[in-house]
This record gives C-alpha cells, sequence and structure tokens, in this order.
C-alpha cells in the first residue's frame, strides 16, 4: 500500500489520504477502510465521509485526540486486505435525451463529430462508479465516462438547471439532484429524484455504488415521473459483475 497520509482538517476531523490520482484501486481502499473504522468501536467517532482520494473521519476531540486517533488508524491499516467489501451494485438511471431535456446534446455531438445518436449510445454503455457524493445534497461524482463524448462546460453557466438533469463537463458526467445554476453541458434529464427530503432515505445514491443510465421515451419518462410521485416505481438495482 503506498504510504497514507493523516491531513488535520480543522478541530475535529482527520483526512486520511490514500493516494494522489482518481482510480477504482484507491477507490477500494477507501470503502475497505471506511468499513474497518465503522466496525473498530473507535470512541469519538461521528462519521465518516468518502472522497475521491480520501476518507474524512468527524470525531470529537474532547472524547479522542487527533495522535491517539491516527495511532489507532495505523493498526487498521495492516488489516485492509482482508476485509471484505460487499459486491458492488447498479442502479439503472432512466433518462429522456435531447431535446428541452437535454438542450446541449448537439454542442456535444458536434464538439466529437458524432450524430446526437452516437452520444446516447456512447453515453449509455458504461457502467459509472461513483466515488462520492458532494457539491450539492445527492450530487455524485461519476468515473468512468468515455473520453469519446469529452466536451467543455458552457462559456456563460446557467442560472438554474433543473433537479434531474443529466450533464457533461470535460471528461465527467453527472446528474443535478436539485435545480441549482450550473455551466455542464445538458444532454437528458431523469424523472428520479436523486434527493428528496420527504424520504426515508433521502439521498437515493451513495458512494461506492455504480450508475447505469438508460435511455428513455417520453411516455416512459412521464410514467416513471408518476410513479416516483407516487412511491410506486421500482428501482431497477442488480449487482456488479466484477
Amino acid at each position: 500500500m503506498s504510504e497514507v497520509r493523516y491531513l488535520v482538517a480543522g478541530d475535529s476531523a482527520v483526512c486520511v489520504e490514500f493516494g494522489n490520482e482518481i482510480s477504482p484501486e484507491i477507490n477500494k481502499k477507501i470503502r475497505a477502510f471506511k468499513i474497518a473504522v465503522e466496525k473498530s468501536d473507535i470512541p469519538g467517532i461521528v462519521e465518516t465521509v468518502p472522497t475521491y482520494r480520501s476518507l474524512l473521519v468527524h470525531y470529537h476531540p474532547e472524547v479522542i485526540g487527533f495522535k491517539a486517533l491516527t495511532e489507532k488508524f495505523d493498526k487498521l491499516m495492516g488489516s485492509l486486505s482482508s476485509i471484505p467489501i460487499p459486491p458492488p451494485t447498479v442502479i439503472e438511471i432512466p433518462v429522456l435525451y435531447g431535446g428541452e431535456m437535454g438542450p446541449d446534446i448537439e454542442n456535444v455531438a458536434e464538439h466529437n463529430h458524432k450524430t446526437v445518436e452516437e452520444v446516447i449510445k456512447i453515453h449509455t454503455s458504461e457502467e459509472y462508479l461513483i466515488y462520492m457524493i458532494g457539491f450539492i445534497a445527492g450530487f455524485p461524482y461519476l468515473g468512468g465516462m468515455s473520453k469519446e463524448i469529452a466536451t467543455p462546460r458552457l462559456k456563460s453557466p446557467r442560472v438554474k438547471i433543473e433537479g434531474g438533469s443529466v450533464g457533461i463537463a470535460g471528461e465527467q458526467t453527472g446528474i443535478y439532484p436539485v435545480a441549482s445554476p450550473g455551466g455542464w453541458q445538458l444532454i437528458g434529464r431523469t424523472p428520479l429524484k436523486l434527493y428528496d427530503a420527504d424520504r426515508e432515505k433521502p439521498v437515493l445514491l451513495e458512494a461506492g455504488q455504480y450508475i447505469k443510465f438508460a435511455a428513455v421515451t417520453e411516455e416512459e419518462y412521464k410514467k416513471i415521473e408518476k410513479e416516483v410521485e407516487d412511491g410506486t416505481y421500482k428501482y431497477v438495482v442488480y449487482d456488479k459483475e466484477v
């Protein structure tokens, strides 16, 4: 294992950094360490938050100090390779591409010398690893998008982007969970709610999970949208093949 760094993050958190790149291998180490910390019963730990390259651990400094905490972390590091990580699941995200829902899809196609149909085919062909949730509640930071459809952000960001909008920015793709400003190239929209404060589990997705986009028709979009509102929608979730 490459050298792990413990970085002070204020007076009640430590950033445990596993590397200097974004990769599935580092993500596995983060997931294993998160499980190890949660099972360790170390006193004073409040919560853990995974990021691209690290795990942020919030703790009560009146219960345990930084030095004592990191010493306990050192002892956990040697056991990471033996920690069973649950097989990741893949959740299908239905998307209505183009038109009013994806006003920038032609920009993406033109930038990459492809047809709109080719952009959709490429975008729906991958399973995207969720490295972290952040920016705004429920926003998934994804890896794995094909460089064939990479497109720069808009020169002038929009003041408001509707929740559920699917976009591309550089070599990344993502979904806006709620209405917000943004500069990503919008290629479609999902009727699923990635964030719902009234739901038992407000944030739909979680780090370590995968997303698979699936193109739907306008009729299918409206049907799913109604089922989501009624609470009757059946999410398509399956185990990822490894």
